[in-house]
């Protein structure tokens, strides 16, 4: 089963949610804000994914920018990141899709194709 992280606000959250539905894909939403992934859940999904742990911040993100994070996490630990990570939703990149062994971040039409979700 497919779990992806949302916030109900987010337009690129919506835009993902609606191709899964135009592809007849079955997936269970999960509110980023109320219900986020704990901080064992991200490491695992971090392992998974491949990419730079940087990838996982919603640098958009209101809390993001209001809490200068741009210029502390060049000097933050990698425990550090995983716990402030962990600490709100709303620091997570969405959507976070999580499919067995395959994690994706963001909403880039081309890359949840070529996934094979």
């Amino acid at each position: 089963m497919i779990k992806v992280y949302c916030y109900s606000r987010c337009t690129t959250c919506k835009k993902a949610l609606k191709w899964l539905d135009d592809q007849s894909i079955s997936y269970e939403s999960v509110d980023i804000k109320g219900d986020h992934p704990d901080e064992e859940t991200l490491r695992e999904l971090h392992k998974k994914s491949g990419l730079p742990l940087k990838k996982f911040f919603n640098t958009s993100g209101q809390l993001y920018r209001s809490m200068e994070l741009s210029k502390k996490l060049p000097d933050m630990s990698e425990d550090d990141m995983f716990k402030l990570l962990a600490s709100d939703g709303m620091l997570v990149k969405r959507p976070l899709l999580v499919k067995d062994d395959t994690v994706l971040l963001g909403f880039k039409e081309e890359d949840w194709q070529s996934s094979g979700l």
